[in-house]
């Protein structure tokens, strides 16, 4: 959430930041709100003054008729208090659910654009495998080898579902085992999370109300299935106060994940790369503002690592203002190439959000002793994402008689299997 001060401040810069982005907001409500309310409590003050000022007088009157007829003035005085102070409480309200629909302002440096076309690639690493046969998609592996079963994942649960069989399921346990080992040797803390929270805690990371639609929940226990786990991890602190000394904080987590997203049937759903329910490793960090820089580049490098420990051929892509999510200031993409595919396939998106997650959160530092506190800056991302990850490995590692070899790194996972064949 932005701050009101700055919003009233700055509006045209407000402004311009909507339209970088293709957003919509309700800006000038807000102005008018904050107006209305700034108002309200002036003349809030100007009674309680009053009040206070003759509170004295009555307390130095000797008669009593005196003192009672000043009372009497007094209780209009408090109604009118009472009134307005309710007044200011539905107006902050107003304001309240008009601020969670502005996004966040993008870095000065963010490239123009619309869409992912308009993304800038900032450098590609690793060379592409050169087969000496036609590679295959992954949906043709997994198939081929009995280790994805579509089929039965449909009849269990619907569209988008599928069951990963044997090997497989050895795969990606094995995937999710190195990565959480790999962000503890870069500095992480693990934490295994709730896989349901609480709305208040999809509020606070943005979540909602912009993607109410997209979240699985069952309204009468208040129980929200987490879309990733930057939503419980940004919550760790929610109402906190943190010392200076503590920041910055770096968590890691495994969650699985899931949302109602609605895509057109085509390329872009074939095989495992869209589902309702996924899984995915997160890195997550609370720094100091003047932190924040470094850790996003300390996370980008680290998500970087896990790609090249996998041998995976990479890209890195800076999103442009019209393709930022909602609450990242600044956003770098890690792309894995997909041979079988033919693309290159999202597997980390590491992204800024300074404090306008933490706002929401109210979650503090205390800079010093004393010190009024301020609010942490934020920052989350892939370390890495399946099963898109999944996907790279299959079709980066397919062998001409239809079996993948497991990379060196997930064999201390997955002991005495070198490779998975039919």
């Amino acid at each position: 959430m932005l701050d009101i001060n700055f919003i009233r401040q700055n509006p045209e810069e407000v402004r311009a930041a909507l339209a970088l982005r293709r957003a919509e907001a309700d800006l000038e409500g807000v102005l008018a709100l904050d107006r209305e309310r700034r108002e309200l409590l002036k003349q809030t003050e100007t009674l309680k003054s009053e009040r206070n000022r003759v509170s004295r007088e009555i307390g130095r009157m000797k008669a009593a008729s005196d003192r009672e007829e000043r009372i009497a003035e007094m209780r209009s005085v408090r109604d009118r208090i009472s009134s307005l102070d309710e007044q200011v409480r539905a107006v902050e309200t107003r304001l309240r659910a008009l601020l969670l629909e502005i996004p966040n302002m993008p870095e000065p440096d963010t490239p123009p654009g619309e869409s992912d076309d308009d993304n800038v690639t900032v450098r590609e690493v690793g060379a592409r495998v050169e087969f000496d046969f036609a590679p295959k998609p992954h949906w043709e592996i997994g198939t081929g080898l009995g280790i994805i079963d579509f089929e039965r994942g449909v009849k269990l649960s619907g569209s988008r579902f599928y069951v990963l069989n044997d090997a497989g399921a050895r795969l990606q346990r094995a995937l999710i085992s190195f990565m959480l080992a790999q962000h503890a040797q870069q500095g992480y803390t693990e934490r295994y999370l709730p896989f349901m929270v609480k709305e208040v805690n999809f509020e606070a990371a943005g979540q909602l109300p912009k993607f109410a639609d997209n979240i699985y929940h069952d309204a009468e226990d208040d129980a929200w299935f987490v879309t990733t786990a930057e939503v419980p991890l940004t919550n760790l602190h929610r109402d906190e106060i943190l010392a200076a000394d503590e920041l910055p904080l770096y968590y890691t987590a495994y969650t699985p994940c899931f949302r109602r997203e609605k895509v057109a049937a085509g390329k872009d759903v074939r095989g495992i790369k869209r589902g309702h329910q996924f899984d995915k490793v997160e890195m997550y960090a609370f720094t100091q503002p003047e932190q924040s820089a470094d850790a996003l580049q300390k996370m980008v490098a680290d998500a970087e690592k896990t790609c090249a420990e996998l041998g995976l051929p990479y890209r890195v892509r800076q999103l442009c203002s019209g393709d930022l999510g909602f609450g990242s200031r600044i956003t770098y993409d890690i792309e894995a190439w997909a041979p079988g595919c033919d693309e290159w396939l999202e597997v980390s998106s590491v992204s800024n959000c300074g404090d306008f997650q933490a706002r929401r959160a109210n979650a503090r530092f205390r800079p010093e002793i004393g010190a009024k506190p301020a609010f942490v800056h934020t920052l989350n991302g892939s370390g890495l994402g399946l099963p898109r990850t999944l996907i790279a490995v299959l079709e980066n590692y397919q062998q001409a008689d239809g079996s993948v070899v497991i990379p060196e790194v997930l064999r201390p996972w997955m002991p005495g299997e070198g490779e998975i064949s039919a």
